[in-house]
């Protein structure tokens, strides 16, 4: 079951973080949901408006000269929502990154056309080119090994509705298996087509489930989040 109460005792409403929606806070973790269009950190242009800008300024309660820290455990691309995990000290950044192999992650996505099988896994291995663009390669020692576990939830004419188990975590690596295999992700600009994506609003991809163990208690906990409104009404489409 997801954990829905706060054991911590969370700033004000005038300091909740814009773009995200706290699922769990304590002394070592905070979960929260991401809205699609917002970084997890800054990049050379964009500075402050991320997830790490605002909840630094969360835990500081306003509090500039504050010593309350977040700390990165891992990042979601700015057009995917969904579930994202920050530590509050270094201990639990340390042992979320160690352990983050284990940890199970669920992602919903809804992709171009409909798949011959309705369940598998796609396994290559993953490089990146000089434009920072993953793409796969057949030599092992020239990427890193990518596993993506699919189920398909639901087909209309035009899509299909996937639940997604992250079996391992590299960059882009959901958005370029499907579409390597001619079934990119609704919405995705970089490794989609152009014109399959006229009027699509967002990137169809979504964090939806992420199961850890928490750092200090050592307890299973999972945390939860429904699919996206626009992810139903695209596959009434």
């Amino acid at each position: 079951m997801p954990i829905k109460k706060k054991t911590f005792n969370a700033p004000p409403k005038k300091y909740q973080p814009k773009g995200l929606t706290v699922l769990f806070e304590d002394h070592d973790i905070l979960v929260v949901d991401k809205i699609n269009g917002l970084l997890t950190i800054s990049t050379d242009r964009i500075k402050e408006n991320t997830a790490y800008y605002y909840l630094t300024d969360y835990v500081k309660r306003g509090v500039q000269k504050s010593t309350n820290k977040i700390f990165i455990v891992h990042r979601l691309d700015r057009d995917t929502s969904g579930i994202l995990i920050f530590a509050k000290n270094e201990h639990a950044k340390h042992f979320l990154q160690d352990e983050w192999h284990e940890f199970t992650k669920k992602y919903y996505a809804v992709i171009h056309g409909t798949l011959s099988k309705p369940e598998g896994i796609i396994t290559s291995y993953l490089a990146e080119n000089s434009a920072y663009k993953m793409y796969s390669v057949k030599d092992p020692e020239k990427g890193k090994l990518a596993k993506t576990g699919y189920k398909v939830l639901k087909e209309s004419k035009k899509y299909s509705l996937l639940e997604i188990d992250l079996l391992t975590g590299r960059k882009n690596q959901i958005r370029v298996h499907f579409a390597e295999k001619g079934f990119s992700v609704v919405g995705d600009k970089m490794y989609g087509e152009k014109d399959k994506n006229k009027g699509i609003k967002r990137l169809a991809l979504h964090s939806a489930s992420l199961t850890i163990l928490h750092p200090v208690t050592k307890e299973k906990m999972t945390f939860e989040t429904p699919l996206p409104a626009y992810f139903k009404s695209l596959m009434k489409s």
